[in-house]
């Protein structure tokens, strides 16, 4: 799963709070009722960027919030392949074994 990581800490918060004006949503709780299935903890998590938002959400809250593309555009994100978090454990448990 492709996930959306913004440059500066701070930016993943602002992006939901935009979001949720733009939708007169007045709570992340209240999130609920656009028929996303994200659990109100994981989306607390996103809030608190503890973690990164998927790619597939990060495009339905857009077209949600109906940002146009010079918007998009002034966002500072880049997009994280599947496998970015996996990358450094597997290095990090070889060489604990001794294989490099």
């Amino acid at each position: 799963m492709v996930r959306v990581k913004f440059k500066k800490k701070g930016e993943q918060r602002k992006f939901l709070q935009m979001i949720l004006r733009r939708v007169n949503c007045p709570s992340l709780r209240a999130f609920e009722q656009f028929g996303f299935e994200i659990p109100y903890s994981t989306m607390k998590n996103y809030f608190s960027e503890e973690r990164l938002i998927p790619k597939d959400l990060f495009d339905k809250m857009c077209y949600l919030a109906k940002l146009d593309s010079k918007e998009l555009k002034n966002l500072k994100v880049e997009f994280l392949e599947d496998n970015w978090g996996r990358v450094k454990g597997g290095k990090v448990k070889s060489r604990k074994i001794g294989l490099f």
